[in-house]
């Protein structure tokens, strides 16, 4: 038996102490809705309404029991309410992975631009780029920020953003003099780099582009801590590759001349799961980025979702 749905066609007739209103009001003929309440009686074992031929009145019973429905039937459309929130994205928690060199900057201005927008609670992880892309495809993660190049053919991808490279030099070194520095004038010296497990593409696209424009380092340090790294610089024989945002102070950066080198960084969900959540954690990611400095791609602002390749043509 359909408890609640009987339940909804007794409080009808309840309220309108009619089985003609009620029937209208239910859009159903009144010999179902008679039935349904006969079945509804027989099921509780009471008489719910005193009727005759020209009135229809509730029992003792069914003036108790109307109090209860109405809590029951109440709370039946709240838990559909929170269901469909849940459903649609709109409670809950989303569970976002960002880089580790994403900057602590960065991370203090997402929160707040992901509020602004969605009441879901967010949960950030610092992952790298490999791991983002595991745990997106174990559904352990809904959205992450990523470091291209990666597999976009599953994914949907938000607005595509660029930032130029450059390299952090101790204070001391003559290259420091220079407004802007070449790869190969970094011969001679190691370069620390991000570990190449967390991405492993973008690892080996940067040391290629490195070989191809004239630099190879004399030893690749493997560096996840950002203060790590500096120190490896500070130390003397080693340069980092830094996007100029908020640089450390006790080193000196410079760009890299022509540009040879640059973060490409995205937004991305898996195909299918979009919700407005994720929807929201794009835009704070892009509002946050391009605010520290990142450019589109494509020059715009895209609207999403679209096929990941439109972004990479």
């Amino acid at each position: 038996m359909d408890l609640l749905r009987h339940l909804r066609y007794f409080l009808a007739v309840a309220e309108e102490l009619h089985f003609g209103r009620a029937a209208a009001r239910l859009h159903m003929s009144q010999p179902p809705l008679s039935q349904s309440i006969q079945r509804l009686e027989r099921e509780l074992g009471v008489r719910l309404f005193d009727r005759d031929a020209r009135h229809v009145a509730l029992t003792d019973a069914g003036r108790q029991i109307l109090a209860e429905a109405r809590v029951l039937l109440s709370g039946e459309d709240r838990l559909r309410a929170l269901a469909g929130r849940f459903r649609h994205g709109e409670a809950g928690s989303l569970r976002a992975g960002v880089p580790p060199d994403l900057g602590g900057r960065a991370v203090a201005a997402l929160l707040p631009a992901f509020r602004r927008r969605s009441p879901v609670e967010l949960k950030l992880r610092e992952i790298g780029t490999a791991e983002q892309l595991r745990a997106l495809a174990d559904r352990s993660l809904d959205v992450g920020v990523l470091r291209f190049p990666f597999d976009v053919s599953w994914l949907t991808l938000g607005p595509v953003l660029t930032s130029p490279l450059g390299v952090l030099l101790p204070r001391d070194h003559p290259l420091t003099t220079a407004a802007d520095v070449r790869l190969a004038d970094l011969n001679g010296l190691a370069l620390v780099l991000f570990p190449r497990a967390t991405a492993p593409a973008l690892h080996d696209e940067v040391l290629t582009t490195c070989a191809r424009h004239g630099y190879t380092p004399v030893e690749v340090h493997q560096a996840g801590n950002p203060e790590f790294a500096l120190g490896l610089v500070l130390a003397g024989g080693a340069v980092a590759l830094h996007d100029g945002v908020a640089p450390p102070p006790d080193a000196v950066w410079r760009p890299l001349r022509g540009t040879p080198l640059l973060w490409r960084t995205s937004a991305a969900w898996p195909r299918g799961r979009q919700t407005p959540a994720v929807t929201a954690f794009a835009d704070a990611v892009t509002e946050v980025l391009t605010a520290q400095g990142m450019r589109h791609a494509e020059g715009t602002l895209p609207r999403y979702p679209r096929p990941a390749a439109e972004y990479l043509s």
